[in-house]
């Protein structure tokens, strides 16, 4: 029989147990327990305290002899991961002065990434995920979710799920899939017909493929505009999907769609104003803060004070896509929304880890609890306000997946 394995001592571990899901965050309601250990036994945590109180002859010992800040795994609630070619060209247009709107009406944008996509072969598509996965690992990010939207064909978003199956069993960090075949309207389709052969042809294949049991959808007045997106929304819902949506980037609405169809999240809300922060601190919908996109854009931030200070949640992910967010990197991105919209580094931390899990419904990660997934990774510093104090500059030097360092 194997004996649990015990790991530390661990100079300052950060726990976050029974930490509310809602509302704002001081850090004097951080659990940290200083000199500390983690028990894991089956990919599982089971048991936390002091490392002194541990009698080490009842376990294996993985001895840390460096200074650490332990935290939970990271989690990404909002990635694009799998896409082929470069927008750099869209970049150099935006910095020029074009819109994201006037590139994507002239062919660029989403299209030109979907042409790059199609164009490229299963392999190296599912290489190009393990690749992005992987460095995210690195960063002490575990969790990732990973959305299609580059197919807008069914067969292409089908096999796009496919690709992010076999990569999934591949990588060390768990994948989530969410079906974004809804991300912008193939030209040859009028937004509602697109979406009424979404409903026809794709939803049915997915119910019975099981290859994604989440929906996305872009609710934007030149994607898919909230009236047009409603009866897609209530069809998935009936036939049991979770949803998510793309959420008040440039225009309002989606939010209110999120409210209304009970999404596990609100994603962007850049345009979000005080009767859609009011809408989302009344519901369980955890908003999705992307700091990147609005780095990427050059526009402004989720408005994450308002939210929390609402008494919403809030979740803090990349967007890493081609397009607007191509910077990838969640501790830069939640450190630099945590100087702009002055989010406490509690805050900072419940987003990039329990909210985020509960943005994808999974409510076995995100902190270092009893009964939770072993997921962790150890900082080089002896206080965890450092860890976004340095903006990502320091990143994990250890990284535990369920139990393993890796």
């Amino acid at each position: 029989m194997t004996h649990p394995k015990l790991i530390g001592p661990i100079t300052q571990l950060v726990a976050l147990p029974d930490m509310p899901l809602k509302g704002a965050l001081a850090n004097d309601q951080l659990t940290i327990i200083s000199q500390a250990g983690i028990v894991v036994k089956d990919g599982l945590i089971v048991a936390i305290g002091p490392y002194d109180t541990f009698n080490t002859e009842d376990y294996q010992l993985e001895v840390l002899t460096e200074d650490s800040v332990v935290i939970p795994g990271m989690i990404d609630a909002h990635t694009h991961l799998i896409w082929a070619g470069s927008r750099a060209g869209d970049y150099s247009l935006r910095t020029e002065g074009k819109s994201y709107q006037d590139i994507l009406a002239a062919g660029g944008g989403i299209f030109d990434s979907v042409s790059k996509t199609q164009e490229a072969t299963s392999e190296e598509l599912r290489k190009n995920v393990l690749i992005r996965a992987s460095r995210h690992l690195r960063d002490g990010i575990t969790t990732i979710e990973v959305k299609t939207g580059y197919g807008l064909e069914v067969a292409k978003e089908l096999e796009l799920l496919k690709i992010i199956r076999q990569a999934r069993a591949e990588a060390v960090a768990d994948l989530v899939p969410t079906c974004l075949a809804a991300h912008v309207c193939p030209k040859r389709f009028a937004p509602e017909e697109f979406l009424a052969h979404l409903e026809a042809e794709l939803l049915p294949k997915l119910l019975v493929s099981g290859l994604a049991n989440r929906i996305d959808i872009f609710v934007e007045e030149n994607a898919f505009p909230p009236a047009v997106a409603r009866p897609y929304l209530a069809a998935a819902k009936k036939l049991g999907f979770d949803l998510t949506i793309h959420a008040d980037q440039f225009t309002v609405g989606g939010s209110e769609l999120a409210v209304e169809f009970g999404a596990r999240s609100a994603d962007h809300l850049e345009a979000s104003q005080d009767r859609e922060i009011a809408l989302l601190a009344s519901a369980d919908v955890i908003p999705v803060a992307l700091p990147g996109a609005s780095l990427g854009l050059g526009m402004q931030f989720t408005p994450a004070r308002k939210l929390l200070d609402a008494g919403a949640s809030l979740a803090i992910a990349t967007d890493w896509n081609p397009g607007s967010a191509p910077m990838g990197d969640l501790l830069v991105q939640a450190a630099l929304l945590g100087a702009y919209e002055k989010l406490s580094a509690a805050e900072l931390l419940a987003g990039v880890t329990y909210r985020a899990a509960a943005a994808l419904g999974l409510a076995d990660r995100g902190r270092l609890a009893v009964g939770e997934r072993a997921d962790f990774s150890a900082f080089p510093l002896t206080d965890f306000r450092e860890i976004f104090y340095n903006q990502g500059k320091v990143k994990p030097e250890m990284v535990w997946k369920a139990g393993n360092k890796v």
